[in-house]
């Protein structure tokens, strides 16, 4: 029976990772209270121990989640493991000290240096025996990650020898996928002269139920024939389907700009991560996210209604305008806006608005320049359906317009769209073209590829200086 390498790193680290934290808790309890080293005034009784070990364990546990201490080993060195574990429990040790340990008497700070000491060490030693005891199971066979290969015949086939050799990538090859069918006669042939008879190619039709059939986990592209469009639709199908997808080195440059991208330590491959910030990382967004529009808001609120009163007086109808829009994954939702068109002309056809727009009200002018119309919008990132920085939502017509002709227009839509994003503070073009929205993209892509808290405030700080300088389109 085979089992999935993923899975098995994933819990031998937890059972690794929970066991040293045990230790470490039990080595600091029998230094505070029981070795006699240090006098203590407290001595907690059994039920006491156990209920504060358990909240260590899980203390620890989160923040090496949140850390990405648990995404597969092979993505970085054993070095690299080593040097992230001693960080996170240099950072977990001083916040414990900082929040809970204050009283320096009952809990003497050389206690804790010990307890860091121990812990890392602990947890360094679970980590390579982690380590060591996955290379076993693939070495054996037990655990593997089954892999379809994408790609040309000949340059499939020697990847298909390489994985086939290479037992330590744990690759399980289940199917190959050859890009251009006109290809099955090479195939046969060079498989033939090699030997290989264990395996047949499908054709590239029906990726997704092909994928799914074969019960693949990841997916390693490697060929020689560089059809940017192909490879690229070929990317954006496997990943939206949930799908790892990795490439040889030399596909690099194709796809540099559409995702981070991730060596394999190890493996002659680079990973295409749809996964772009770590777990803390995202949480912590999220968590600006809510606070920000909160504050804009409540802050605001007084502005906001003196803004709605004078968008009904300017003209009739509803002071809020709503319009589908696709999110995150493709999911379509209602966003909202002040209302700055004649009602008349508010109806749900999806177009784009253009420089001068005649249906545009003489307030809705103001709104749009400085930006204000956008203002209910942060009730959308409040419950999820946005984010303060991020590539702005299209409506899903245009949306399904643009990815006839731009297939890999769809890669935006895996991170949560924004009020504000990289082009808006670049550019003031509204002009409407496939050339302006491949240009668009390369910023949508470029902020995707960089995201970081970091480039979000900026993103925000300029968007603050667009909105005095009145930059919005009229």
């Amino acid at each position: 029976m085979k089992f999935s390498s993923i899975y098995s790193q994933i819990i031998s680290r937890l059972i690794a990772d929970t066991l040293a934290f045990s230790a470490s808790y039990f080595f600091q309890y029998y230094l505070r209270f029981k070795s006699g080293l240090v006098h203590s005034t407290i001595s907690p009784d059994l039920p006491a121990i156990m209920l504060t070990g358990g909240v260590v364990v899980a203390y620890w546990l989160m923040l090496f989640f949140f850390s990405g201490m648990y995404k597969n080993w092979h993505l970085r060195s054993l070095f690299e493991e080593i040097f992230a574990v001693w960080k996170v429990a240099l950072i977990g040790t001083a916040l414990i000290v900082f929040l809970i340990y204050y009283d320096s008497q009952d809990s003497p700070r050389l206690l804790f240096l010990f307890y860091f000491l121990f812990l890392s060490l602990s947890t360094t030693i679970g980590r390579v025996a982690a380590r060591r005891t996955q290379v076993i199971l693939r070495q054996k066979r037990i655990v593997s990650i089954a892999t379809v290969i994408i790609g040309s015949a000949k340059k499939s086939i020697e990847f298909y020898e390489k994985a086939k050799n290479s037992v330590n990538w744990g690759y399980r090859i289940v199917g190959i996928v050859l890009i251009n069918h006109h290809e099955l006669e090479e195939f046969e042939q060079i498989a033939k002269a090699k030997g290989i008879n264990s395996i047949s190619p499908d054709s590239i039709e029906n990726l997704s139920a092909k994928l799914k059939e074969l019960n693949a986990e990841e997916i390693v592209i490697s060929t020689d024939k560089s059809d940017h469009s192909q490879l690229m639709d070929i990317v954006s199908e496997a990943s939206e389907a949930g799908y790892r997808v990795n490439i040889e080195p030399d596909l690099y440059s194709i796809f540099t700009g559409q995702t981070r991208a991730q060596s394999l330590y190890g493996i002659p491959l680079i990973e295409i991560r749809t996964q772009l910030l770590k777990p803390w990382q995202e949480a912590t967004k999220r968590a600006f996210d809510i606070v920000f529009s909160t504050l804009v808001i409540i802050i605001g609120l007084p502005f906001w209604l003196i803004i709605a009163m004078i968008v009904k007086l300017d003209s009739p109808g509803p002071v809020i305008y709503k319009q589908p829009r696709v999110g995150k994954l493709g999911k379509v939702f209602m966003i909202y806006k002040f209302r700055s068109m004649k009602p008349e002309t508010t109806v749900k056809k999806q177009t784009w608005t253009t420089v001068n727009d005649p249906r545009v009200t003489k307030f809705g002018r103001f709104i749009r320049k400085t930006h204000i119309d956008e203002i209910p919008q942060f009730w959308n990132v409040l419950i999820g359906d946005m984010s303060v920085v991020g590539p702005r939502p299209e409506q899903p017509k245009i949306v399904d317009e643009l990815v006839k002709e731009l297939p890999y227009y769809k890669r935006r839509h895996i991170v949560r769209p924004g009020i504000t994003g990289w082009w808006q503070v670049k550019y003031k073009s509204y002009e409407f073209s496939i050339e302006e929205i491949e240009n668009r993209l390369k910023d949508d892509f470029y902020y995707i590829e960089n995201l970081s808290l970091q480039l979000d405030f900026e993103i925000i700080a300029r968007t603050i200086w667009l909105v005095i300088r009145g930059h919005g389109q009229t």
